[in-house]
């Protein structure tokens, strides 16, 4: 698959060579106590021709991994995203990935560009339109963009290991969870290690015999990571770390479980007719070439219910390793707790689909 003649987005080595000889670097580290300078000073570097009086710096606040800075220049009203990774956040994501996602899903216009890099982040273009709502992923016409979207994704062919990594990242963070929390009592009130590593075994036995399609997935496709441009009447994906070749339930699954939002109000999970829509609207655009049965869709949600189970661990592992490590003012820990809770609320319910 070629990339506006540049590269082909399915070769690591090209993808690579094309990262080294065209993405800046510059060796400089932001602090987080001090991102507006900092921010200012990368602007500069990598655009030396702008001049500060023409900058205005705005901190973006939706995010609870990174640190995010809008920066416009007034006169060409053009901007971009000054973004700094959160503290030890290369436990939970692979960095050197996320730049070959970003630089090859932004050569396939599914993302924005790449535009340099420094030793804690990456700056990069900024999409115009409107952050989704909660509200907006249960909309009846933009819920809709989204499943179309997302059938793009997982139609790439992006470079990397075309096998699912979701288990072997949960062993992986399960892992870390272990070595984090020994013998702390706020995490002994409502976990259990031994617990957790059968439940994670069984869970991927049951998962395996779904056999759902491996595609490149977002990952994270929560409604802070969803852009509605309204003139265009299109939706555009942003945040591009957690992507990686997946398991397409998973995806879907995922975004189903976002509809609760970080408040993780899960009454807001939608409905059998909402996803059945939804199933559908997604199958027809990965598929072109014909409508989707009502057995496919039917397959399709069974498979993408199954697979929130797997969603809720992976947040809930998630926000148990963000309590221990990043300085967001966010509360990592009972949002673990709420996303297990829902796991074991759902789990025979949707096992048995």
């Amino acid at each position: 698959m070629l990339s506006n003649g540049a590269f082909d987005v399915s070769s690591l080595e090209q993808l690579e060579t094309y990262i080294q000889n065209n993405i800046k670097y510059i060796d400089y580290f932001v602090v987080s106590s001090n991102l507006f300078e900092c921010a200012l000073e990368l602007a500069l570097r990598l655009f030396p021709t702008w001049k500060k009086e023409d900058l205005e710096l705005e901190q973006c606040k939706d995010g609870i991994t990174n640190k995010l800075i809008k920066c416009t220049n007034k006169p060409l009203g053009f901007s971009i995203l000054i973004r700094t990774y959160g503290n030890k956040s290369e436990v939970l994501i692979d960095r050197k990935q996320e730049i070959y996602n970003i630089v090859s899903l932004s050569s396939l216009d599914l993302s924005p560009p790449l535009y340099g890099r420094f030793n804690n982040g990456i700056v990069y273009g900024f999409i115009e339109g409107k952050v989704f709502s909660v509200a907006d992923l249960s909309d009846p016409f933009k819920s809709l963009l989204a499943a179309k979207n997302l059938a793009i994704w997982h139609g790439t062919d992006i470079a990397g290991e075309k096998k699912p990594n979701l288990f072997i990242t949960l062993k992986k963070w399960l892992k870390e969870v272990t070595k984090s929390y020994d013998n702390d009592e706020k995490f002994l009130k409502h976990f259990n290690i031994e617990k957790l590593n059968k439940e994670l075994i069984s869970l991927e036995q049951e998962l395996v015999k779904v056999n759902s399609p491996v595609t490149f997935c977002h990952n994270d496709l929560l409604y802070a990571n969803i852009i509605y441009n309204e003139s265009a009447k299109k939706v555009s994906f942003i945040d591009y770390e957690y992507a990686c070749y997946s398991y397409r339930g998973f995806d879907i699954g995922n975004h189903f479980c976002e509809f609760a939002g970080f408040e993780c109000d899960y009454s807001l999970y939608p409905d059998e007719k909402f996803q059945m829509q939804w199933l559908r609207h997604y199958l027809n655009a990965f598929n072109s070439t014909r409508d989707a049965t009502d057995e496919e869709i039917s397959i399709l949600y069974r498979e993408v219910n199954k697979f929130a189970l797997a969603s809720h661990f992976y947040w809930g592992l998630w926000g148990l390793i963000q309590a221990q490590l990043s300085d967001i003012d966010f509360n990592y820990m009972e949002y673990a707790v709420l996303r297990f809770k829902e796991y074991y609320k759902r789990k025979d319910e949707f096992l048995s689909l």
